[in-house]
């Protein structure tokens, strides 16, 4: 358990409220902090996709990924569980931006593997 309640934080992962993929922003970051992201999602063994213009393929390194940005459509998911997707969008060395489905994370269960994400992931 987080220590959050779901029926203190339900507000926050309404769909009707705040849309299905809501973005997450850690502002302030690095190519380092892509690379530890990156290691982390690896050392996990979360599952993880990542594409480019919709399509599987393989991770390049990070600044070859960041440097593609204005190229195409690219995507890092990653699944810290198998039911619950982070879709991590490379835009910038300076921030690290993803989206979370609160279809996804409706519950107790769910609002706990989503702490536990943003705690590995630092996120907070």
């Amino acid at each position: 358990m987080s220590g959050l309640r779901w029926e203190d934080v339900r507000v926050w992962f309404d769909l009707v409220l705040n849309g299905t993929l809501p973005d997450v922003h850690v502002p302030e970051t690095t190519v380092e902090d892509w690379r530890t992201l990156i290691a982390l999602v690896q050392a996990e063994g979360w599952q993880w996709e990542y594409r480019v213009d919709g399509e599987p393929g393989e991770l390049p390194a990070v600044e070859d990924m960041l440097s593609r940005r204005d190229e195409a459509r690219i995507a890092l998911h990653v699944w810290p569980t198998p039911d619950v997707l982070a879709i991590f969008r490379p835009y910038e060395a300076e921030q690290i931006d993803f989206d979370v489905d609160l279809r996804e994370l409706q519950g107790q269960a769910r609002l706990d593997v989503l702490c536990r994400f943003f705690t590995a992931t630092s996120c907070r």
